[in-house]
């Protein structure tokens, strides 16, 4: 057991020693890492030292160069301002120099002006001298003129006075006189030169004046449905539309009779429509007719409107527009109504231009100006168109000037403005051309009626008609008044009295026929 425990305290023991050397030899490698260590630290803060006196170097020559660069842009901006100080110096040395030149200017000027103001009150004392010096001479003058010629100078100052109005209102009597003359001539010129060069601007189409017209037809087959069973469909047409509708023997046409236009359109389109439509029936009939006369009426307006806007006339009333396009469809002396007002209206406007007036109001006149010739009321066509045309103008609140113009356009009202002239001229230029207007039917009728009236102003004149266009004149007289010789006398007398009060083409042929009769009856 001994031996065991010494060779376990033996064991331990080098345990220990083993320990101790392995500690030992710790302790040297630790004393060495710590001096390498130490060496280290000793190089690194040797290198950081450096290291931070370089930085400091270059931190110290960057201060100074921006030191620098400070310093010469601050004497850049001081030598910048010594410059302006001085300009400003010089500026002001200058305008002292000015201010003291103009100083010693002043000086001599108004030494100047006080020698001058001096002189002349020393001519003003002389003037007031001699001004009452020739005062005196004037009044002895008077008196020895007044001793001489036995006048006061009232009485010679009146009597001068006289025969200076005289002479003055000789010379002006004689002056307004060519002055008159000459402003006759020169009206005389520059009226033709306005309106020869109103004319040349101004072109319309012209229309001839019809009754009638013309309904083309595929073939005459279509004839008998217009006519109808009985002629109950024409007669349908002719009530619904208010327009003679004549069937002949002319090919594939029916002639349409009616004085008013608009009534003969309305049935053309209507019978257009039926035709087209193919069905030809009263009721049918009386629809289409209603269609179409309402598209007419539209149609009128639209026509209006679009005159209005094209003459470039504005605020008219919708009646007087309605009126405007129902123009369209009526004639004046052969001439489309509508047109004519169209061009009377752009004759006014150019003349009004060239005489500095109104062109818009006298464009507005020129159109309305015949828009009497559009009844609206069967009762008012008997009233002149002109005056008839002022009321509707006044109605619908037109101006006073288009109101006169229209209604003394032809003298029917004494012209107030200077519009009403130049309407009244146009109208009269644009009827006047060559060609413009042709003999019209009422024109026609009315010589007629004329010749068989001259007939009946004799004794004796039963009955009397006018034949074969007015050439001739057939006379039915009582077999009990007139004999066969008072006859011939008859109708000589009747022939002379046609000459001398009548115009008209060609000749007349006056018939005077005298017949008797004996009726009995046989019982």
């Amino acid at each position: 057991m001994d031996s065991n425990i010494i060779i376990v305290i033996v064991a331990l023991i080098g345990l220990a020693i083993g320990f101790a050397i392995a500690k030992m030899l710790e302790k040297g490698k630790a004393g060495k890492i710590l001096a390498g260590a130490k060496k280290e630290a000793a190089s690194i803060i040797k290198d950081a030292k450096t290291e931070g006196e370089n930085i400091k170097k270059n931190k110290i020559f960057q201060a100074k160069e921006k030191f620098l660069e400070l310093k010469a842009e601050h004497e850049k901006v001081i030598i910048g301002k010594d410059k302006k100080i001085a300009e400003a110096e010089k500026r002001t040395r200058d305008k002292e120099s000015q201010v003291s030149n103009e100083l010693a200017k002043n000086k001599k000027l108004n030494d100047k002006l006080e020698e001058q103001i001096k002189e002349v009150t020393h001519k003003s004392e002389i003037l007031d001298k001699k001004k009452s010096e020739v005062e005196k001479l004037h009044k002895n003058q008077v008196q020895q003129l007044e001793v001489i010629s036995g006048l006061s100078a009232e009485d010679a100052k009146s009597q001068l006075l006289e025969s200076l109005k005289e002479t003055a209102k000789t010379d002006a009597m004689a002056y307004l006189q060519g002055t008159l003359e000459e402003a006759k001539l020169t009206a005389q010129q520059e009226a033709r030169k306005i309106i020869i060069s109103t004319i040349q601007r101004i072109g319309t189409e012209e229309a001839i004046e019809n009754c009638v017209s013309v309904f083309n037809l595929e073939s005459d087959d279509v004839k008998g449905r217009i006519i109808g069973r009985e002629g109950r469909n024409i007669r349908a047409i002719e009530a619904a539309t208010g327009v003679e509708i004549i069937v002949d023997d002319t090919p594939e046409a029916i002639i349409l009779s009616c004085f008013d236009s608009v009534r003969r359109e309305i049935a053309r389109l209507s019978l257009h429509r039926l035709v087209t439509d193919g069905r030809i029936h009263p009721a049918r009939i009386e629809e289409v007719v209603k269609k179409t006369e309402k598209q007419i009426n539209e149609e009128i307006a639209e026509i209006g409107k679009r005159t209005v806007i094209d003459l470039g006339i504005h605020g008219l009333h919708p009646e007087l527009i309605k009126a405007v396009g129902r123009m369209k469809y009526r004639s004046s002396y052969g001439q489309n109504l509508l047109q004519h007002s169209r061009e009377v209206a752009k004759l006014c406007g150019v003349m009004a231009a060239e005489l500095g007036l109104n062109p818009k109001l006298a464009k507005r006149a020129g159109l309305l100006h015949d828009i009497g010739k559009v009844p609206l009321a069967e009762s008012e066509v008997e009233t002149p168109h002109a005056i008839l045309g002022m009321q509707w103008a006044q109605k619908y609140g037109e101006k006073k000037e288009v109101c006169n113009a229209i209604g003394a356009h032809h003298d029917e009202i004494e012209m107030t403005t200077l519009i009403s002239p130049i309407v009244q001229v146009c109208d009269a230029i644009s009827g006047a051309r060559p060609g413009a207007r042709r003999q019209v039917l009422d024109s026609y009728i009315q010589r007629l009626k004329d010749l068989e009236d001259i007939a009946f102003g004799f004794n004796g004149v039963q009955k009397a008609y006018a034949i074969q266009a007015g050439r001739e004149l057939r006379v039915i007289v009582e077999s009990e008044k007139v004999s066969d010789d008072m006859a011939a006398e008859l109708s000589f007398n009747i022939s002379q009295k046609i000459q001398t009060e009548m115009t008209y083409p060609g000749q007349v042929k006056i018939t005077v026929i005298r017949e008797t009769r004996s009726v009995n009856v046989a019982k």
